[in-house]
């Protein structure tokens, strides 16, 4: 059973870092395409970045370019998300996905799995 635990949510202030982790278990990093998404409150979801299987290739949404970066650890099965530079326009629950198609994050469709979330707050 495909399962996905995010972790390293917290309270940061603006213009300050921190990491996420995306923990995966019953599927490895290297055969399924991946992403992180995040929702604010009264927002609809937005997809923070996708990346390919094997976290080859990553593409990022444009409010966060050049300040987030995915990361990956084989041996520990689990995906990163470091984030720079925050501001209080970050806050929001964090989601990390995952599907057997790299198409996802090409053409669009559909992530199968998701883990529970973890807040980030981003404030003074």
């Amino acid at each position: 059973q495909l399962q996905l635990v995010e972790s390293g949510g917290g309270l940061v202030q603006p213009g300050g870092s921190l990491t996420l982790s995306c923990a995966a278990s019953g599927f490895t990093l290297d055969y399924f395409a991946m992403g992180w998404f995040r929702q604010a409150p009264g927002k609809e979801r937005e997809r923070v970045s996708c990346s390919i299987s094997g976290l080859r290739r990553t593409d990022y949404a444009d409010s966060v370019k050049g300040r987030f970066a995915v990361s990956g650890d084989n041996a520990k099965n689990t995906m990163y998300l470091h984030m720079n530079r925050l501001t209080p326009e970050d806050t929001g629950v964090y989601y990390c996905a995952a599907t057997y198609s790299d198409a996802v994050c090409t053409v669009g469709g559909d992530f199968g799995s998701w883990g529970q979330g973890t807040q980030l707050t981003v404030s003074s």
